[in-house]
């Protein structure tokens, strides 16, 4: 487990190095994650949310514990060849502590990185006061330092997601975490390619980007033009499969129907790419 977690840290860290940005996808389960390497992807991550709705839970503070994350990353590193980062919500604590005992945990799972929110889970104050959310960072990004092989720490600023469509403030969490050690930098709801234009010219270290929001659509090419080094889906491939079930649902149950089924994936098609180079 040790040799193989290093060799994907390793990886991953190289993909972060190039010069050249790439699509990390988010799975929820075995047969996605076997899906997306078969289709070529280079690294994944796991979805809190896709999670979350496939153990029929919400995507809730709370409502998924930290060892139940840990558990399922855990089981999806040891199903893939690939570096597999972890969505660890906002590190499932208030203080610096919680930030390097999550950190501890992911590197023992086998991740080659996590991503840690500056969200606290109250709707009446969702987000952390800079100094809380700094030095929570802050420790998180010693504690990945001190691993003995290379761990991608990535920093969310999480105001646009939380009704707080404020630049100026994200830009200053971003600079701070950049800082204090964060791997990658992410604001995830900028609703305009300038804004992220903004971000990438004024950070050094790699900007994520997460795509398939509503009002989101720019194209690769324009994410790497403006100096994207990482596109993530979140939960929009659990959220788009979940829709198509829910269609297809609609349709009998309303209609009376099954067109649906001719949108459907064959047998064939799902079985090549579970288990790639079996079929003759």
């Amino acid at each position: 487990m040790a040799t193989d977690a290093a060799r994907k840290s390793k990886a991953f860290k190289a993909l972060h190095d190039g010069d050249r940005l790439f699509v990390m996808p988010n799975p929820w389960d075995l047969g996605t994650v076997r899906m997306l390497e078969a289709s070529g992807f280079k690294a994944l991550a796991t979805t809190s949310a896709g999670f979350a709705f496939s153990i029929g839970r919400r995507d809730w503070p709370g409502e998924v514990t930290r060892q139940e994350a840990l558990r399922h990353a855990r089981t999806i590193v040891r199903s893939t060849a690939l570096p597999v980062s972890a969505d660890l919500e906002n590190g499932y604590g208030d203080t610096p502590e919680d930030m390097v005992k999550t950190v501890q945990l992911a590197a023992r799972a086998g991740l080659a990185g996590c991503s840690i929110e500056d969200t606290t889970g109250d709707p009446g104050s969702p987000i952390y006061p800079f100094s809380q959310a700094l030095e929570r960072i802050s420790a998180a990004a010693e504690a990945a330092g001190r691993l003995a092989r290379p761990f991608i720490l990535t920093a969310r600023a999480e105001n646009f997601l939380h009704g707080k469509p404020d630049l100026d403030d994200t830009l200053q969490r971003l600079i701070a975490f950049e800082a204090a050690g964060a791997d990658v930098l992410y604001a995830p709801g900028l609703n305009t390619i300038d804004q992220i234009r903004e971000v990438c010219t004024i950070l050094q270290k790699p900007v994520n980007v997460v795509m398939g929001l509503k009002g989101t659509t720019f194209s690769l090419q324009e994410l790497e033009e403006s100096g994207v080094r990482r596109v993530s889906l979140g939960s929009s491939l659990a959220r788009a499969a979940i829709g198509a079930f829910l269609r297809a649902v609609r349709e009998v149950n309303n209609e009376g129907t099954f067109s649906f089924a001719a949108d459907a994936a064959g047998f064939g098609e799902i079985e090549d790419l579970l288990m790639p180079g079996t079929r003759e």
